[in-house]
């Protein structure tokens, strides 16, 4: 490093995140300690201040750090912090920064949050914001935040929201191209207009009784997970879909036609058959679908799917070419009738991969006809899995089914492998 050029030690040492290397850093040489100011990112690790032997608090250290870089553009802190560190850190390198990533923890700091201001209202500071990730916020009280006419991505993991705060922050964001909510709990209704957005995961925590209603006609991915009602109004551009709920109910879908759609996944253990058959039959573009529903149903009552023509579903959907189907799905698909329209010029032209989970023995020779159909009907059926899913039963009709599928297996095991 001595025989370096000062630009290129500049350079190399520019990189450095991490504030202990830092620190170290700044004791090694004046040369090192010279090329500190043009580092361009600072990371504190949750430990960056454990068995600390200076007077220093570390909101003042942080603050040091930052002083000593002309240009900060990247900041992040995961060691806890007060309102009073976090706006210092802000009004001195507010106007450089690009990403911000805050580790908050005050989700149970109520007391904290009414303040004014509060540790939410200090990132407004940041105005030239590109990227903002949260952890741990409680966001019950609306942020006084301007409008971040830069910024492109926001992160939300783990807070606890109020639906006016909420659209209150969104609304201060009016650029976004990526948006993700993580783990939040709190939410009962929420609407997202959002023109650029382009990628949007939501995972909603609690009752699964969410109300969603997006409105971004750039949207080209949506997962969203635990709501039961679920309106999209511009879907020209979705490429792939998402939808579960582990804790709910889906009640209600209003997407439109998917013309664009290529993956679309539905999980969860209680559907109305309105709406996957909605879904269904908008997605008939898909070529990869993913289908884990345990039950359909309204409100308490839980039934099992309806029977689900083998024919008219392969031919709605012409180019699939991965089906993942789960027990209720393929037990619809392998009801007495499900195959009575199969004719002699029947094919499924794309479909390439078939991955079939078996959870019961019953109707084992309707699962057997269904399985063999696949394969038969499957002109370019490269891969077949099966997944046998904890069945259990007392009576010889597992085993027998079980020695069914290893038959079939053994008549096509370059195509045909079980799990």
């Amino acid at each position: 490093m001595d025989s370096l050029p000062d630009a290129i030690v500049q350079y190399i040492l520019s990189h450095m995140k991490n504030a202990r290397d830092v620190a170290l850093c700044n004791c090694v040489s004046k040369r090192w300690k010279e090329s500190i100011p043009y580092l361009k990112s600072l990371y504190f690790p949750r430990n960056s201040f454990d068995n600390q032997s200076c007077d220093n608090s570390p909101d003042d250290i942080v603050l040091k750090m930052i002083y000593s870089i002309v240009c900060l553009e990247e900041l992040v802190v995961y060691t806890p912090f007060s309102k009073a560190g976090l706006d210092s850190w802000l009004m001195l390198a507010g106007s450089t920064l690009k990403h911000l990533e805050l580790r908050m923890d005050n989700l149970a700091d109520y007391q904290g949050c009414l303040e004014n201001p509060s540790k939410l209202d200090c990132i407004s500071r940041a105005k030239n914001l590109e990227s903002l990730k949260l952890w741990g916020v409680l966001m019950v009280s609306s942020p006084k935040w301007d409008v971040f006419h830069k910024l492109q991505n926001l992160e939300i993991v783990g807070a606890r929201l109020e639906d006016p705060a909420l659209s209150t922050a969104l609304r201060a964001c009016p650029n976004l191209t990526n948006l993700l909510l993580l783990g939040c709990e709190g939410v009962r209704s929420v609407s997202i207009e959002l023109p650029h957005l382009e990628q949007c995961k939501l995972d909603f925590y609690g009752l699964g009784n969410c109300s969603l209603s997006v409105s971004c006609p750039k949207i080209q991915f949506l997962e969203v997970q635990g709501c039961s009602w679920i309106r999209v109004q511009e879907t020209n551009c979705l490429r792939n879909l998402s939808i579960s709920n582990n804790a709910g109910r889906v009640y209600m879908v209003d997407f439109g036609k998917l013309a664009a759609l290529e993956s679309l996944t539905l999980r969860g253990v209680q559907w109305c058959w309105d709406a996957i058959s909605k879904m269904l039959y908008w997605a008939s573009e898909v070529k990869h679908l993913y289908m884990k529903v345990e039950f359909t149903g309204d409100f308490d009552t839980l039934q099992p799917f309806p029977e689900v023509d083998f024919v008219e579903f392969f031919n709605n959907h012409p180019k699939l070419q991965k089906f993942d189907i789960h027990g209720a799905m393929f037990a619809a698909l392998c009801q007495k009738n499900s195959l009575k329209n199969v004719e002699s010029g029947f094919v499924i032209p794309c479909l390439e991969e078939v991955v079939v989970t078996v959870r019961s023995p019953l109707n084992a020779e309707q699962k057997m006809s269904t399985l063999e159909s696949l394969l038969k009907y499957g002109k370019n059926l490269k891969t077949m899995v099966i997944r046998i899913l904890q069945m259990k039963s007392s009576h010889s009709s597992s085993d027998d089914f079980f020695d069914e599928i290893c038959r079939f297996r053994c008549m096509n095991r370059k195509i045909v492998r079980i799990e």
